[in-house]
C-alpha cells in the first residue's frame, strides 16, 4: 500500500513536523483499515473564513467548521466511477481549519496536535466512506477514530 498525501497550506502556519505527524498518523490508519494498491488524497489547511465560505458553499450552512471531506469514490444519482488500470485510487479531499482545531484543542484540554490528528482522521473515514448521521454509525467511526489515535499515541 501506498499513500500518497498531498498538504496544502494556506495558512502558512503548520508546521512541517506537524504535517510529517499527520502524514504519519493516515499512514497508521490506512494500515488498520488494510488499504490495498496506490491511493492519493489531499489535505488543505485554511482559516475560519475560507472553510465557513465552502461550509456555506456546499453544505449550505454559513458558519466555520473544523473538518470538511469531499469523498470522490461517493457517487450521485447517475455518476460513473473514475477508475483506469494503472491509475491510484483517489480518495478525495479535506479541509481543515486550523483556527477551528487550535480553539477546539484549547476547549477539549488537548493538545494542538491530538486536535489536528482527530480532525485528520475523521476526515479520512469519511473519505473512506465511514459516517455519523445515525446513532449507530457515530458509535462505530468514533470508536474507530479513538482507537486509531490511541494507538498512533495522540490520547486525550
Amino acid at each position: 500500500m501506498n499513500l500518497e498525501i498531498d498538504f496544502i497550506d494556506e495558512t502558512e502556519k503548520v508546521k512541517e513536523s506537524e504535517i510529517t505527524k499527520i502524514h504519519e498518523l493516515l499512514q497508521f490508519a490506512a494500515k488498520k483499515q488494510n488499504l490495498q494498491g496506490e491511493i492519493e488524497l489531499s489535505i488543505t489547511f485554511v482559516h475560519n473564513d475560507q472553510i465557513q465560505e465552502i461550509n456555506k458553499d456546499y453544505r449550505e450552512k454559513d458558519q466555520p467548521t473544523d473538518v470538511i471531506s469531499f469523498a470522490l469514490e461517493e457517487l450521485g444519482e447517475g455518476e460513473t466511477p473514475l477508475v483506469g488500470e494503472g491509475l491510484p485510487r483517489m480518495l478525495g479531499d479535506i479541509v481543515i481549519s486550523i483556527d477551528k482545531a487550535e480553539e477546539q484543542a484549547k476547549e477539549y484540554g488537548h493538545s494542538y496536535m491530538r486536535e489536528l490528528g482527530f480532525l485528520s482522521v475523521h476526515g479520512f473515514l469519511h473519505l473512506l466512506g465511514y459516517d455519523h448521521m445515525t446513532k449507530e454509525e457515530e458509535e462505530v467511526m468514533f470508536t474507530l477514530q479513538k482507537d486509531i489515535l490511541d494507538e498512533f499515541g495522540l490520547q486525550r
